[in-house]
């Protein structure tokens, strides 16, 4: 009888100290997740990483969904606008990553839900009616990339990242001018 409680006695200790370890394993890891998240955002301020996540996600997304437009388009002014999507947010992304690593810092690689899912949508959408959601939402987007470009370009703490805002709000605002205009002829035809 008194091995079986010395037995069990050794259970429960070996059960408390495994709980203990979980507990202690819990907290260590809760309070460094805070750090994880500037360890990521490097040396760059919590709305100047924002602004940097958002930017390299909506290039993403504009490229991709670039792509789709000169492979599924059916009018040449939204192919044409489709290859300079690819064009130009490959090239700004490019620019952003290699301004962000040198701060520190690393860039999503991957589109949000949302993006995705309105991927999803586009692809399967076919010949005019592809070609009016797309033009619509090409307005709409870089209506939101225009403000929040303006915004950083005014607003961002980093030095860089203002010069950067300032350099890409022009091409933007050429974009803005040219998915209004591919609206138009596509609502045309």
């Amino acid at each position: 009888m008194v091995n079986k409680h010395k037995s069990s006695r050794k259970v429960i200790m070996k059960l408390q100290c495994t709980i203990a370890s979980t507990i202690v394993a819990g907290l260590m890891l809760s309070t460094s997740l805070p750090l994880l998240g500037a360890e990521s955002r490097g040396q760059l301020s919590e709305s100047d990483y924002k602004f940097v996540s958002n930017a390299a996600r909506g290039g993403m997304a504009e490229a991709q969904l670039g792509q789709l437009a000169k492979e599924k388009g059916a009018s040449a002014s939204v192919r044409d606008f489709g290859q300079r999507m690819v064009t130009d947010h490959s090239k700004a992304n490019d620019e952003l990553k290699s301004l962000v690593v040198n701060k520190g810092a690393a860039l999503p690689t991957e589109m949000s839900r949302k993006e995705n899912s309105e991927m999803e949508r586009f692809q399967k959408l076919t010949g005019k009616d592809f070609d009016k959601e797309y033009a619509e939402h090409m307005v709409k987007d870089h209506k939101k990339d225009v403000k929040e470009f303006e915004e950083a370009a005014k607003d961002c703490k980093d030095p860089d990242l203002k010069a950067f805002a300032q350099k890409t709000l022009p091409t933007l605002q050429q974009h803005l001018s040219m998915a209004e205009s591919m609206e138009a002829t596509v609502k045309k035809e």
